[in-house]
């Protein structure tokens, strides 16, 4: 009874051992740190046009280490991989569509439904 115990313990670690030390976790969390400050950054000083695609850019760069390293994505299955970008591009998808939707798709004569031109 003993040894199915050892052997459960040994097995759950081995699933578990993503070779990432707490240092590493620790390396990975400043990392994300700064990337955070450098986004907040953007609030205070003016990047000009550059502003929405180094915003978009950190957006996924801080998705990928969080997917790849917290939810350890970078050492299970390709399949999951494959899940995560593509709900990552369905998302910028849908956030592309909207910033057009403020620009593209307004009514130009100025009515609103409420008015009924």
């Amino acid at each position: 009874m003993n040894t199915a115990a050892v052997s459960d313990e040994d097995t759950h670690d081995e699933h578990h051992d993503h070779g990432l030390s707490d240092v590493g976790y620790i390396k990975i969390a400043l990392i994300l740190g700064v990337l955070t400050a450098v986004e907040v950054a953007t609030y205070f000083w003016d990047f000009g046009i550059l502003e929405v695609p180094s915003l978009l850019i950190l957006m996924v760069v801080k998705f990928q280490i969080v997917v790849s390293y917290f939810m350890h994505l970078k050492f299970d299955s390709k399949v999951f991989t494959y899940i995560f970008v593509t709900g990552l591009v369905l998302a910028m998808l849908v956030f592309a569509a909207m910033g057009t939707s403020m620009v593209f798709w307004q009514n130009p004569s100025g009515c609103d439904i409420s008015t009924f031109c």
